[in-house]
């Protein structure tokens, strides 16, 4: 049986767009749902400034609260700024972001790719004594702005990034626009040039493939996979990008494949419905409101 990792991100990813501001302590309660649900590694927050993410405006304070030695916890980061907050902090990773195409990294960080990539590379050198750090592309699959990104495009900002290894590398679908074909193509590009890099997927379903894409992804071989309670998320500064491919969803098709993934799918039910009322609006996830199946037994 092979085991696949789930990371939850609503407690960044799901929450960050939303217009209902959550409080630190719901936030906790989101987290501590999680881990009791069996997620044993979260994204809990991102080091902007709040001003331009107002959901972020407690990320020090939150990270401060965490039950320890439960499960790890990760710090997304744009700049050196939001990297040196994430290691005073105290996560347990760092996840710095760059953005494939010049027009979105610029709307998303002040910079062009190249940029942030030089700054990646001075992050990642002073990291190694520090902090665990990964590294996400954003926009892999398509651009709001620019359309189309290239797969070359793709494996040049890797190449770069490769200089100095992230720890792990998680390629986005920001803006939710990939098929499986899509994933295959860049997932065993990717491998063929590093084949022993952890790989992990974060998908978006704004254009409902979202889970098909994941499937395409353990096809390809990869084994971590974000996801978020109710299908939670979208990105404030990518028109239209909307909910993470949600996490109780993904843990069922996981598990009726035969998948191990140490997550309680009726304790992920159970927290999408109350996140849901903590943000005041349905989400998109489908489980949630289905239900596992669970079949009659026959007399």
């Amino acid at each position: 049986m092979k085991q696949v990792e789930i990371i939850e991100v609503a407690p960044r990813d799901g929450i960050q767009n939303e217009g209902v501001i959550l409080n630190t302590d719901t936030k906790l309660e989101l987290i501590e749902r999680s881990i009791a649900a069996g997620i044993r590694r979260l994204e809990v927050t991102s080091f902007v400034n709040p001003k331009r993410v107002p959901q972020m405006y407690d990320s020090a304070e939150l990270v401060a609260r965490l039950p320890r030695g439960v499960a790890r916890y990760i710090g997304l980061v744009l700049n050196q700024r939001g990297y040196v907050r994430a290691v005073e902090a105290g996560v347990d990773e760092a996840n710095f972001v760059v953005v494939a195409s010049d027009t979105f990294n610029q709307r998303n960080q002040g910079a062009k790719t190249d940029d942030t990539l030089a700054l990646w590379s001075e992050i990642a050198q002073d990291a190694k004594d520090k902090i665990d750090i990964g590294l996400t592309i954003g926009a892999v699959f398509g651009c709001p702005f620019e359309g189309e990104v290239p797969l070359q495009r793709v494996l040049k900002i890797i190449e770069k990034a490769m200089v100095d290894p992230p720890k792990e590398l998680s390629i986005a679908d920001t803006i939710g626009v990939a098929t499986p074909v899509d994933i295959r193509r860049v997932v065993a590009a990717i491998k063929s040039e590093y084949p022993d890099l952890p790989l992990r997927l974060h998908l978006h379903n704004t254009r409902n493939t979202g889970i098909a894409n994941a499937w395409a992804g353990i096809e390809a071989g990869v084994n971590a996979f974000d996801s978020s309670m109710g299908g939670a998320g979208g990105c404030p500064f990518a028109p239209r990008a909307t909910g993470n491919i949600a996490t109780e969803d993904l843990a069922y098709m996981l598990q009726r494949s035969g998948l191990e993934t140490e997550v309680n799918l009726d304790r992920c039910i159970q927290t999408a419905q109350w996140l849901a009322l903590q943000l005041q609006h349905d989400l998109p996830g489908m489980v949630m409101k289905a239900g596992d199946f669970v079949p009659v037994a026959a007399d």
